[in-house]
């Protein structure tokens, strides 16, 4: 009661300009610092614009430290954060100015009648600022939570110097576990021993690491074109297998697989169908049912270690099942790749004195072998929690996890933060439940029957980290702290939601690819006598497995599968083609136009479209007739392009983007209600975070057709959210090109696609509900 106390007394003592931050921020500004509270920027690069978006989280006071024993280092500002610290927060800051405290209310009384629908977040990655003030707040609970926090920390003798409220996370060191995680120090256990079933020859782990290319295969990988052939597998649907060195027989989909085929390692054998069990059929079939369908053909794949593309992740339906099958990849893999390891130290033991030998070579030049990129901090909890279900055997043989208490503290989310009457489709609700930071990195290791979270990089066997975790460890040239070591050894890569990267930041991703597999700067005290011939010779990169999963097919993720993925094994795509578009789904009736335009190049379609649109298109709108007109902009370059033509001609319009803070919004939507504004300039991104229903629309323009197909079936039916008995002046037109083919198809089908593509003519009308 005495903390709690004192948060009042705190709260009466600020000013009308300190609460509204502490409103906002849930913190105190650090210029009013009383000791109990700090703030921290951490920079970040949004999107690829390049703008500057922060994350905002409370600090703890004194970092004491039981679990570390090695001093902080003092946190110096690199270029990379001086260059960022010059962009600005917003692009919008030019026109918007700060809005102050009677403004912000206004706009939100505005808004809540024009919609009673709840705002939420998006999370921090993208619009944090926005996502602060959609969620009310309680002053007196946020200061309760954060007095709570620090106490607890205090008292668990936490180190902090890894958080990413520190702005540059510094590396964990936990000398306590560090003996018992060693591999070097460690032998096999004989009650886990499972060296000899690694031995076997069908083993695909070590068919695949023990193979041993030769000069004129690596440079036929790297200068010949690669073969493909098609398969067609009941649940997957059409695969395309595709391989540089000869043709390897085709991989079919085993319709009924034991765990036992499988060569899982031993404990996995008896803990997956149990962890697994949630996604199967009640009833049992008399044959072994450990997988669902989609997860027997997946694990197929990726237990012959090609790379994998799976295009049709979905947060709603497979995505929990296509977790669980990666992990337990990733999980089999480490545990082989360990259990090797152990058994060849026992083995160098126990040898003669003088004798030297070249048959233990099975480690690479540093540890880390699993990479797993993901999206959010609840992505990462769940992981970790698969891995600590597949490692328990039961519930009497609980493995040992430590710096559990605190990852759950800085991985998990509260139930009572989500702002109750929520009004969000059901994909919004899956894709940001729980956590969603995104800018965190944590190193786990395990070892006979134990893990270590945060473990430090060079001792870790799985790096779970987002793009923007890994990116500001890897830094930019001619940065003095950026280390990319840890990345050369990497056997498996998993990149999974690679579509939301696409909403945030896809320079993180390819930035990423080109630091991955490169030969390390440093020994990192390795002994080179352990390390494969395929690392020393560096043809990491040819042994890589690279596992790709997205909700869409697009071509920059296209590009990094084909340009970026290397693997010997070869590769697997899944490639089908959508029957029926997301237009079926529009349940307003008004007509789609389609308008082709014509581009000589990927390049030049940028230029081309938007010369089209202010040459043919935009001044069929500019008569008052055609007031209340909604353009959708998928890209933020475009968006920047048209609002500047805009102010040129003095039109009259509003605009919403990804940064447009929330009173800036509500006029905007406000404006374009009440027809004050005939033109609203709406991006993408700004849709994927919010999912606000823009009300009094009657026309609508397509820009670009959507990243996501399921969107353009959702911004068509936010027209009947207006009761104006206009419905007959309901226009909706679309520009698309040639280079348009795999986002026209996801919208009107396969079929209409051919027909739109092949006609040379600039206009298709369509009429809603056709399927």
């Amino acid at each position: 009661m005495g903390k709690r106390r004192a948060g009042r007394e705190l709260l009466r003592s600020l000013s009308k300009k300190q609460k509204k931050h502490l409103r906002e921020f849930g913190e105190e500004h650090p210029f009013y610092d009383k000791g109990v509270f700090a703030c921290c920027f951490i920079g970040c690069y949004c999107c690829c614009c390049l703008h500057l978006c922060f994350a905002f989280q409370s600090e703890d006071s004194d970092k004491s430290s039981a679990e570390s024993d090695s001093e902080t280092e003092v946190e110096q500002v690199s270029g990379y954060h001086k260059l960022l610290a010059t962009l600005k927060t917003s692009p919008e800051s030019e026109s918007e100015e700060e809005e102050d405290e009677s403004e912000s209310e206004e706009a939100e009384d505005s808004e809540a009648e024009m919609d009673s629908e709840g705002s939420q977040g998006s999370g921090e990655g993208e619009g944090g600022e926005e996502d602060k003030n959609d969620v009310p707040e309680e002053e007196e609970g946020t200061t309760d939570a954060a007095e709570q926090m620090l106490s607890q920390e205090q008292a668990d003798g936490t180190d902090t110097s890894c958080e990413p409220r520190h702005g540059v996370i510094e590396e964990f060191t936990d000398v306590k576990h560090e003996s018992e995680f060693s591999l070097e120090t460690n032998f096999m256990e004989e009650e886990t021993g499972d060296c000899n079933a690694d031995r076997r020859d069908s083993n695909p782990f070590k068919q695949h690491m023990d193979k041993e290319l030769e000069e004129k295969e690596i440079e036929k990988m790297s200068t010949l074109p690669k073969t493909s052939s098609q398969s067609q597998w009941p649940r997957l649907g059409q695969l395309i297998f595709s391989s540089t060195l000869e043709k390897h027989k085709t991989l079919k989909a085993d319709k009924e697989v034991g765990v036992k085929q499988l060569h899982l390692h031993k404990p996995l054998e008896s803990t997956w169908p149990k962890v697994n069990k949630q996604f199967l059929p009640a009833v049992d079939k008399p044959i072994d049912s450990s997988f669902t369908p989609l997860q027997r053909e997946l694990f197929c794949i990726m237990n012959s270690y090609r790379d994998l593309f799976y295009p049709e992740r979905n947060a709603l339906t497979n995505g929990e099942e296509i977790r669980h099958a990666y992990c337990l990849h990733a999980l089999n893999h480490i545990l082989k790749a360990n259990a090797q390891v152990l058994s060849n130290n026992a083995k160098r033991r126990d040898r003669k004195p003088g004798t030297d030998t070249d048959d233990h070579r099975d480690q690479g030049l540093t540890r880390p072998k699993v990479l797993m990129i993901v999206p959010f901090r609840e992505c990462a909890l769940r992981i970790v929690h698969i891995l600590i279900s597949l490692l328990e055997v039961n519930e009497k043989k609980k493995i040992d996890v430590s710096n559990k208490k605190r990852f759950k503290g800085e991985f998990g989310s509260d139930p009572e933060e989500k702002p109750p009457n929520l009004k969000r489709p059901e994909d919004y609700e899956a894709v940001f439940a729980g956590n969603i930071d995104d800018h965190f990195r944590i190193g786990v290791a395990i070892l006979q029957k134990s893990m270590r979270l945060y473990a430090p990089f060079y001792s870790s066997d799985i790096i779970i980290a987002s793009p923007l975790g890994i990116r500001t460890v890897i830094g930019a040239e001619g940065e003095k702290k950026r280390d990319f070591d840890f990345l050369s050894s990497i056997e498996i890569l998993i990149i999974d939601q690679a579509d939301i990267y696409l909403m945030q930041n896809w320079e993180h991703v390819l930035h990423l690819m080109k630091h991955i597999n490169l030969l390390p700067l440093d020994s990192h005290g390795v002994d080179f006598s352990r390390v494969r011939m395929l690392n020393l010779n560096n043809w990491s990169k040819y042994y890589r497995q690279t596992l790709l999963f997205s909700a869409l097919q697009e071509p920059q993720i296209n590009s990094v599968f084909n340009k970026h993925c290397f693997n010997y094994a070869g590769q697997v795509a899944v490639r089908n083609v959508p029957l029926t578009g997301s237009i079926s789904h529009v349940v307003v009736q008004l007509p789609h136009v389609f308008r082709r335009l014509e581009a000589d190049s990927v390049t030049s379609v940028i230029d081309a479209r938007f010369q089209f649109f202010i040459d043919k298109v935009l001044p069929e709108y500019r008569d008052a007739i055609m007031s209340h007109t909604l353009i959708y902009v998928p890209s933020y370059f475009d968006y920047v392009r048209l609002r500047n033509y805009f102010k040129k001609e003095d039109l009259n319009f509003t605009h919403i983007c990804e940064y447009t803070k929330k009173a800036a919004v509500c006029r905007a939507r406000r404006f374009f209600l009440k027809g004050e504004k005939q033109f609203l300039l709406f991006t993408e991104r700004f849709h994927f975070y919010k999912r606000y229903t823009i009300k009094g629309i009657r026309n609508l323009i397509f820009y670009e057709l959507p990243t996501y197909s399921h969107f353009y079936s959702e911004i068509c039916n936010m027209l009947k959210a207006t009761d104006s008995g206009v419905d007959a002046t309901w226009t909706c037109t679309v520009l698309y090109s040639k280079y348009d083919a795999q986002k026209l198809a996801a919208v009107v089908g396969i079929d209409r696609t051919a027909q739109m593509l092949q006609s040379k003519k600039n206009v298709h009308l369509f009429v809603t509900g056709e399927n």
